[in-house]
């Protein structure tokens, strides 16, 4: 399968070549037993083209650098309406996935060649989860507007596709306006136009105001009406005809009519034909010779037209059992039998699943490497402040965050060792910072005193990002992927920490602190709100999140990293702080979320928890206290290196506990071990 990592592909298709030239990630899709199946309906396709999609969308969740836990609940989503049941031991990097439909089996293997993050690409694949679903005939699960994840499958090649579902969002409202209007006109006896359909209105709105100066990948040439009258017809009606068969021979022997049933919604007249087919006529159908009678059903049931403009796909097999799903947002994954499904929808082939995830999977970032930079250097300058630090310290923060991490982009495009570009883009940055500070140094020689200034020049490095996640993997007694993100966070702090020595080392650098900068406490509340605004975003950003993502992340983080420093400045430790911050984050976020699936907000604004509340935290991990760790360590001064380490530690831990214990409290999924 080609669902393999694709790196940035900023500088072209020569780089990513070489790599993958010595790389193989997966599978390739143009093996024969999914080949074979490209233009079936994927409910009628084999279990490897099944497996193939299901597993992609697994993959490149975990390569957008979430959770083991979610990358199994959205393969569970793919999989649920496909009737396959998967059982997946997912890591940091690769995913072993045992797939099976009650007849075969399938395991695949697949592995990214390093991790990152992309909470663009998180948001997307919700969409995707609840366009798969609801064209198969499920109930949408993450977001309460199916239209708009069905909107943004259409326009995946815009840049911009937040601005596609906000476009959706404001049309779909119109339309609901509009209909009440006509409502309340129709009530008192006065002729109003009806509107037309309210997905086709916001679709028509979208691609008016979409981007076309620079598109992301090729425009999808396919819809979900294109295949309506080819596979999905001949397979219905040797469906039908198979399953005709197989009722005759259960009355024969005596059993109820009632356990099976013709495909649902199949004409009268389609169904007295297959009915009077012989057997001879029967096998031969179910053999692939089909006869005169079959050619006429085909072309009934290829002219029957669907309410939404596709195939209506038959109804499930009669024996149902009481279904009662738990409820909770992430809760309907655990029960995979007996749920009725629900019929009269559009289905999908393999291959229009696949062209949305290659769509997804090609999209480039959303900020170029000079805005990322600034975005860092913002950040970085937001988190001095926020520690402590003057207009000195922040300024040297600013220039060194931004220089930094504008080479790790421009470095991470030639698909060059993580570890090898976060030692050199830490001592380019650490450097940058000491060297302003001695510049401004010839004017002020007060800024010559600024040498904790570098530390906050180098935590644009820090991988927020699996660092919680790799908690929340343990609060799930997920321990291997849990250990592994904690172990790879290990090895990036431990690179950036020797960098930050050997410069602080060779340009007689004597970190100490901050020195206090004395403000009124109101005045320093409000900048501290003001800057964690700013960090928050700044981070957010860095993780490629679209603009009104990181506002909303931005707002959250201000709220609660400006509780936790004020709560610790009455006297509260500080690991009791970053819990109570964390833990309020999780709520803030699952508020947010409930209020869009309620409809107080709008669609567009449904984002992922995750995506919200890890940005909003990553702000208060201790880089400054690590970091002086690692100073100390080199100095071999072990006592103070250990309470540094230990002091950073404590707080380390607390975040994602406190994130876990909001999702216990909000979500009956993670509430009870199932």
């Amino acid at each position: 399968m080609s669902q393999g990592h694709q790196y940035e592909r900023e500088d072209g298709e020569s780089s990513a070549a070489a790599v993958q030239h010595f790389h193989t990630h997966s599978i390739p899709l143009d093996m024969e037993d999914i080949e074979r199946d490209w233009d079936k309906p994927i409910t009628e396709a084999g279990i490897a083209a099944k497996a193939s999609v299901i597993v992609r969308v697994g993959l490149l969740d975990l390569s957008a650098g979430t959770g083991s836990f979610r990358v199994r609940e959205m393969m569970h989503r793919i999989a649920y309406p496909l009737g396959v049941h998967v059982r997946a031991d997912v890591n940091l990097t690769d995913i072993e996935a045992a797939c099976t439909d009650g007849k075969d089996r399938i395991t695949e293997v697949i592995d990214l060649p390093s991790t990152g993050v992309n909470t663009e690409r998180i948001w997307l694949l919700e969409h995707f989860a609840d366009w798969f679903s609801v064209n198969l005939g499920e109930d949408s699960m993450y977001h309460s507007r199916p239209e708009v994840s069905k909107g943004l499958m259409q326009h995946l090649d815009t840049k911009d596709a937040s601005q596609v579902s906000a476009e959706l969002a404001k049309q779909l409202r119109e339309e609901e306006k509009h209909d009440k209007d006509a409502d309340s006109a129709t009530s008192t006896g006065s002729a109003v136009e009806p509107g037309q359909d309210a997905v086709l209105d916001a679709l028509e709105a979208a691609s008016r105001h979409a981007d076309p100066g620079e598109p992301i990948a090729q425009q999808l040439d396919v819809h979900e009406t294109d295949w309506s009258q080819s596979a999905m017809t001949q397979s219905l009606a040797a469906r039908a005809a198979v399953e005709q068969a197989e009722e005759a021979e259960a009355a024969q022997a005596g059993a109820s009519a009632e356990d099976y049933r013709i495909s649902g919604d199949a004409r009268p007249d389609i169904a007295e034909s297959v009915a009077s087919a012989s057997p001879v006529q029967t096998a031969n159908r179910s053999s692939g010779q089909p006869s005169a009678e079959h050619r006429t059903i085909s072309d009934h049931v290829k002219h029957r037209p669907a309410p939404d403009g596709g195939f209506i796909p038959s109804a499930p097999d009669a024996r149902r059992h009481a279904h009662k799903p738990p409820k909770g947002e992430y809760a309907e994954h655990f029960d995979h039998v007996g749920k009725e499904r629900v019929t009269g929808r559009p289905g999908i082939t393999v291959r229009q699943a696949h062209q949305r995830l290659d769509m997804i999977e090609r999209r480039k970032p959303l900020y170029s490497p000079a805005f990322a930079g600034l975005a860092s250097a913002i950040a970085c300058a937001s988190f001095v402040f926020l520690l402590g630090g003057g207009p000195y310290d922040m300024v040297g923060a600013f220039v060194g965050a931004g220089l930094g991490h504008w080479l790790r982009r421009v470095l991470f495009k030639r698909h060059l060792n993580q570890f090898f570009v976060t030692f050199v883009c830490v001592a380019v940055a650490a450097l940058a910072c000491t060297g302003t500070l001695r510049l401004i140094g010839l004017f002020d020689p007060v800024a010559l005193q600024h040498d904790t200034a570098y530390i906050g020049a180098m935590l644009f490095v820090i991988p927020g990002f699996p660092l919680i996640t790799g908690g929340l993997d343990m609060a799930k007694i997920d321990f291997p992927s849990g250990v592994q993100r904690v172990t790879y966070v290990l090895c990036i702090i431990l690179m950036a920490t020797l960098a930050g020595w050997m410069v602080a080392t060779i340009v007689h650098l004597n970190p100490q602190g901050f020195e206090p900068l004395g403000l009124n406490p109101w005045v320093n509340m409000l900048l501290r709100a003001l800057f964690a605004f700013l960090g928050v975003w700044g981070f957010s950003v860095m993780f490629n999140s679209p603009q009104r993502m990181c506002l909303t992340a931005a707002v959250i983080g201000m709220i609660t990293d400006t509780l936790r420093l004020e709560i610790v400045d009455m006297g509260v430790p500080a690991e009791a702080g970053a819990f109570i911050g964390a833990f309020l984050a999780g709520i803030l976020a699952t508020v947010w979320r409930s209020s869009v699936r309620k409809g107080w907000l709008p669609p567009h604004l449904g984002y992922p928890r995750i995506c919200l509340t890890v940005p909003s935290i990553v702000i208060m991990v201790p880089g400054l206290y690590m970091y002086r760790a690692m100073w100390y360590l080199g100095s071999f001064q072990t006592l103070n290196a250990l309470d540094w380490a230990f002091r950073a530690f404590m707080v380390i831990i607390c975040l994602p506990i406190g994130l876990a214990m909001a999702r216990v409290i909000t979500d009956k999924s993670w509430r009870y071990d199932i």
